[in-house]
């Protein structure tokens, strides 16, 4: 038990959600990092100034005896839960849809919505329970959920799908003091980035360099969100570089 606030962070092994995890136990926070890759979750660990506020559990977000598992390690060490952060997520190839498999399409349906759906389901559970009651869930959306890439459709439907899980979540959790908000990211600089500095397809077919930003500022609007008290709420907010093409998108 600790007197420190307690959040899971998804997809925490690397990118966005390491960086967030980190930056919440600079914050003051007890993390629980989730993910598949064992090895990545231990670096994120080994590279906190105080390791001791990081717990691992290994978790595959897209299981729900995983997930339920996950909640169940959460409550076990630290008895509360005060944020989710629903951050992870994967794409599918850039191809032209009628080329997409349907395993390439559940792929990244199971990952970036139903893990997400998953998580916030069992967070509703801790959150409704624990006294003091409430908490905050973030959810991790895309500038996708409101214009698209060429050749994103598991990616963009997901994204868009986010930001109806993120109102009902919203509107649901109200009577609970569960507040829920998403963080529409737009080029932050990652491996799931890395092709955009060499060049990425444009809606008119050429394919420019995109200017992608540091994910710290991402871990700052995340920052901002989980520190407003529960009666507060940012419902979206877009983090983008500054001469990424979205605005030209729409």
């Amino acid at each position: 038990m600790t007197g420190r606030r307690v959040a899971i962070v998804t997809g925490g092994g690397k990118g966005i959600g390491r960086s967030s995890a980190l930056a919440l136990v600079r914050k003051g926070y007890s993390v629980v990092i989730a993910g598949r890759d064992e090895g990545s979750l231990a670096e994120t660990k080994a590279l906190c100034q105080d390791p001791g506020e990081i717990l691992v559990v290994v978790t595959d977000v897209t299981d729900q005896l995983s997930v339920q598992s996950l909640f169940n390690e959460t409550k076990r060490a630290y008895s509360r839960l005060d944020l989710l952060f629903n951050n992870a997520g994967i794409g599918a190839a850039s191809k032209a849809l009628e080329d997409l498999s349907l395993e390439e399409w559940n792929k990244v349906v199971n990952t970036n919505l139903t893990g997400s759906f998953l998580c916030t389901q069992e967070a509703f559970k801790m959150m409704k329970s624990q006294k003091p009651r409430g908490g905050r869930i973030i959810n991790n959306g895309s500038v996708s959920a409101y214009a698209p890439r060429p050749h994103s459709a598991p990616y963009t439907s997901t994204k868009h799908a986010i930001t109806g899980l993120t109102k009902s979540t919203s509107l649901d959790g109200r009577d609970y003091d569960i507040a829920c908000g998403q963080i529409d990211i737009g080029n932050a600089e990652t491996a799931l980035t890395a092709k955009m500095s060499a060049g990425i397809i444009q809606a008119n077919g050429l394919v420019e360099k995109e200017p992608v930003f540091d994910v710290e500022h991402v871990s700052d609007a995340l920052l901002y969100m989980a520190g407003l008290p529960l009666d507060v709420n940012v419902q979206f907010i877009t983090v983008m570089a500054t001469k990424m093409p979205f605005v030209g998108r729409g």
